[in-house]
């Protein structure tokens, strides 16, 4: 059973009460990670007066859209939850590429096309910032006082992974829906021209062409 009291989780979204001096942005995406996997491998769910493993993890999704950030850098998350601490103007690579993983997991395991949408939204976000280069770099994150145009160069392979987690997830999506908005998606800068002037960094795109209408922009609310 999921001792939440125990641990102070409020409204089975992982945000812990007594972590709030350093809880991150990052760290609900673990916790929801390791909620997501419980989920696809079938793993049985808590009591029925507990939330279920898809509940937590579509409950961070949830909250992690509300954070989305537009007034600095153009989106993007923070690294840092509350405003008094340290790293919370900062938007990193792992919580935007956790959110994005979060995202494709979610479309590939329930099918709905918001979520994928999202995915998208965030791997193009992070792709116009100097984070992701056309050597295939992924660096650490960058200040909004620079308007995140300055990337901070440490390397982690976590980042790496993450993003590769997401986008093989956004690949099986496409195949299991292959009605959605997405026909191809991609890693490899050289199977996608149409999409290499969108990225004056050289990042690699995510989507190579579409063959059905595609939204201006995700819903500003998320799936329940």
């Amino acid at each position: 059973m999921l001792e939440a009291t125990a641990v102070g989780i409020v409204a089975c979204d992982l945000t812990v009460r007594r972590l709030t001096m350093v809880q991150g942005n990052d760290d609900q995406d673990f916790w929801a990670f390791a909620a997501m996997s419980a989920a696809e491998l079938n793993y049985p769910d808590p009591p029925a007066k507990s939330p279920s493993w898809l509940a937590l993890a579509q409950a961070v999704f949830n909250l992690q859209v509300s954070r989305w950030d537009t007034k600095y850098c153009g989106g993007g998350l923070r690294w840092q939850i509350f405003a008094f601490n340290n790293g919370y103007d900062y938007k990193n690579t792992i919580s935007n590429g956790g959110f994005f993983q979060l995202a494709a997991r979610l479309a590939r395991y329930t099918g709905n096309q918001t979520y994928a949408d999202w995915a998208e939204k965030s791997y193009d976000w992070i792709i116009g910032t100097p984070l992701f280069t056309s050597q295939y770099l992924i660096y650490d994150g960058a200040q909004i006082e620079d308007n995140c145009t300055v990337a901070e160069k440490l390397q982690w392979t976590y980042n790496v992974g993450t993003f590769l987690m997401g986008a093989a997830n956004m690949y099986n999506f496409v195949r299991l829906h292959p009605a959605s908005t997405y026909t191809s998606l991609s890693l490899n800068r050289a199977n996608t021209p149409s999409r290499q002037t969108a990225t004056p960094n050289g990042a690699p795109p995510l989507k190579a062409s579409s063959t059905a209408a595609k939204p201006s922009s995700p819903p500003n609310t998320a799936p329940t």
